[in-house]
């Protein structure tokens, strides 16, 4: 009698072990093909008898169920929340184009970084935007481990228990694939999946769902396994985290390995090498848009060569080897209600657009930026105008409203046959509306020209700024202060009980030590609790030390993001040394003004706005309070061990012609060197190409080392 025919109860554990072998690949079998290729091979009642023979064998043989077990694709729901997860390798966002031209100018960057002519030797992969929730899988030893959420690139959440779920995803690898390996791709719900609960839904007299996407997103964030396989969600594969080994040198390769190992990838995904190609797929792509079964937002192209993507390497947050062609905004016609101001923490005061309700792409539309006082009356940031003289935008205006992706909506033009008679024009505020103080457009010193943006210019006198200051502080890439959401901020703000109120960022540190000597406690007000308070302090608490870049990034100096945040933690590694150095630079063309204004990538405005915040007593009195309760950690070098050029400053000069100006600079960077706009004392050296001028004349007045390009390989690869 063959195993499988043998009654559960009299099994013996050898044949029961046996047996769970069987099925498991047995049913991986029959998912691959259902989910996979859409061609079963057997009815679902069959499929369903596999699964409950397996569930008998494991009631019985409890020792002996599997990591790979059909039933572990539906395990115990997770205590409490999601654990989190560190990515081996961050998961980056893309750069977005949208239109031909600036494909044409990705394209054109890709070969000027390589230093090559377009000759269309380079080829790009162009792959559908799956508009889902993008996933990490973690194999090791060809076993699904780990699986977690982008997050915030860095962390993300562990799903494991819920990705299982998916019949589609592997649970375990070829024998051939590498110990190591990371699967990333996107989780989404197909559009008929997405009609079909919601019919159920609206049958069983339930609110129905919005978009598959939120859905998607909700059903994989269920505490209860069950309830996501429920939801049906798929998945298709296009990209890898951390590979012990990489079974191709191509990002086409590379799909086509994953298609080999059993994960669903997108059909219409090509290889092509010219822009007119890349467009033209592009075109295809959104005219079958409508019909295909899953939402998708763009096209994605990447450099198919892994080795010329190394090269290319990454921005900031994105890759300069990929982009994401996003498809032409949603547009629709409503009417302005009101034209509120809104005041940000860094005194700007933007007019939002009050909105008759409108749908959007799916989304339902209440407000939209207008940008500036300009932007009224229809002129642009450089002082063309963008709609004609009349369409400016007042209260009653019938308007387009457009929205692209998650890209806040925006009136786009008026519909001058409807304006309603009386309608007058918009009068700007020349005083905030919070605080009462003067709002001034600041004039640019080199131009002559006024800025685009109104300012009050009250400071931290401002309600507004102050607490959208608290806002940015404890914002995700800030101090990332777990419990203190925008409800939170605003509560503490406005408490006027001195053992409650947040008013300042160093505020947050001393809050649970005037709880202690209060009567006042948190945790008898509504909306708190006892262990929602606990959790807020201990928050509050693993934040005492933050790294460098964080901290001054949390400041809220104007013009300093996330970006140049990480350039000043670099390059003074210290926050004293930064401080200190900040503090000097207060007369320009000064030797500390200079070091400053020199740091590749950070210009005269935004140095001069660093400056301006360091001159503010008020601003240094908050810092200092702020230093007594935390502690901003030295940068780290984050370099291979023994680089000869760690900490170094490198400036790059003339015609250079081993590698292009960029990608000098990435590479520079990459190992931990510092590059310079210009030649100071503190320059290590000046790499010289031909045609090298004033900056190699400084560099031999200074006595700073002067090498050629070759010499300067030479140094990196020692």
């Amino acid at each position: 009698m063959a195993v499988d025919t043998i009654p559960v109860e009299t099994l013996s554990e050898e044949q029961a072990k046996a047996e769970l072998q069987r099925l498991a690949a047995e049913i991986a079998h029959h998912d691959a093909l259902y989910h996979g290729k859409d061609q079963p091979e057997i009815t679902d009642a069959d499929y369903d008898e596999l699964k409950r023979r397996n569930d008998a064998i494991e009631a019985q043989f409890p020792q002996l169920v599997r990591t790979d077990s059909p039933s572990q694709r539906v395990g115990a729901a997770p205590a409490g929340i999601f654990a989190q997860v560190v990515h081996a390798r961050p998961m980056l966002s893309l750069d977005n184009t949208f239109s031909d031209e600036d494909v044409q100018d990705f394209v054109s960057s890709v070969y000027r970084f390589l230093g090559q002519m377009p000759d269309n030797s380079i080829a790009f992969t162009a792959e559908p935007k799956i508009d889902g929730l993008s996933m990490s899988l973690r194999y090791e030893n060809r076993k699904l481990v780990t699986a977690a959420t982008r997050g915030d690139g860095t962390t993300g959440e562990n799903v494991t228990a819920n990705i299982r779920t998916i019949r589609e995803i592997p649970q375990e690898l070829p024998a051939d694939a590498p110990d190591i390996v990371e699967v990333r791709g996107e989780v989404y719900m197909a559009k008929s999946d997405f009609m079909a609960l919601n019919a159920q839904m609206e049958a069983e007299g339930r609110q129905t769902y919005v978009n598959p996407r939120n859905t998607a997103s909700g059903s994989l964030r269920q505490l209860d396994p069950k309830v996501t396989a429920s939801r049906n969600l798929r998945f298709f594969a296009y990209a890898w985290g951390e590979m012990s080994q990489m079974p191709s040198d191509t990002q086409w390769g590379m799909v086509q390995v994953f298609e080999r190992w059993g994960f669903p990838v997108n059909p219409l995904t090509r290889r092509l090498t010219s822009v007119a190609e890349i467009i033209g797929h592009y075109s295809d792509i959104g005219l079958k848009r409508a019909d295909l079964d899953y939402d998708i937002d763009g096209v994605v192209y990447k450099v198919d060569r892994l080795d010329l993507q190394a090269r290319l390497g990454f921005r900031s947050r994105s890759p300069r080897w990929a982009t994401a062609h996003k498809f032409p905004a949603e547009q629709a016609f409503t009417t302005v209600e009101a034209i509120d101001i809104q005041v940000g923490r860094t005194g700007a005061l933007t007019p939002v657009a009050r909105l008759t309700p409108v749908t959007v792409g799916g989304v339902v539309v209440t407000n939209a930026t207008l940008h500036n006082a300009d932007y009224i009356e229809g002129i642009g940031n450089s002082g063309q105008r963008i709609r004609d003289e009349e369409h400016d935008i007042r209260i009653g205006d019938t308007v387009i409203v457009q929205r692209a992706g998650d890209v806040i909506p925006q009136v786009l033009d008026v519909v001058l046959e409807k304006r309603p008679e009386g309608a007058a024009k918009y009068v700007f505020l020349t005083k905030c509306p919070v605080c009462g103080s003067h709002a001034v457009r600041e004039k640019n010193e080199k131009t002559g020209k006024l800025d685009s943006v109104t300012r009050c210019t009250g400071g931290f006198v401002c309600r507004a700024q102050a607490v959208e200051h608290i806002k940015h502080f404890v914002s995700r890439n800030a101090f990332d202060i777990e419990g203190l959401g925008t409800k939170q901020v605003d509560f503490f703000f406005e408490s006027e009980d001195p053992a409650l109120m947040i008013r300042t960022a160093p505020d947050i540190f001393t809050l649970k030590a005037r709880q202690d000597q209060s009567l006042t406690k948190l945790e008898n007000i509504e909306g708190f609790g006892r262990a929602s308070v606990r959790k807020l302090f201990e928050a509050i608490d693993a934040r005492r030390e933050i790294a460098l870049n964080r901290f001054i990034f949390a400041l809220g100096i104007r013009h300093v993001g996330e970006t140049t945040a990480k350039l000043l933690a670099r390059s003074y590694g210290s926050y004293g040394a930064f401080s200190e150095a900040m503090q000097a630079a207060g007369p320009k063309f000064g030797e500390a003004w200079n070091e400053l204004n020199n740091i590749e990538g950070i210009g005269e405005v935004v140095a001069a706005s660093i400056v301006e915040f360091f001159k503010e007593p008020r601003n240094l009195e908050v810092v200092q309070r702020l230093l007594d309760e935390v502690r901003p950690l030295d940068a780290e070098v984050a370099v291979t061990t023994g680089s000869p050029v760690v900490g170094k400053t490198v400036v790059f000069t003339g015609s250079l012609e081993r590698f292009t100006r960029d990608e000098a600079k990435a590479r520079a960077e990459s190992l931990g060197a510092k590059v310079a706009g210009s030649v100071s004392k503190k320059t290590d050296y000046v790499v010289a190409g031909p045609g090298a001028g004033s900056k190699l004349d400084k560099a031999r007045e200074l006595g700073v080392q002067v090498m050629t390009e070759d010499e300067w390989l030479d140094l990196i690869a020692s």
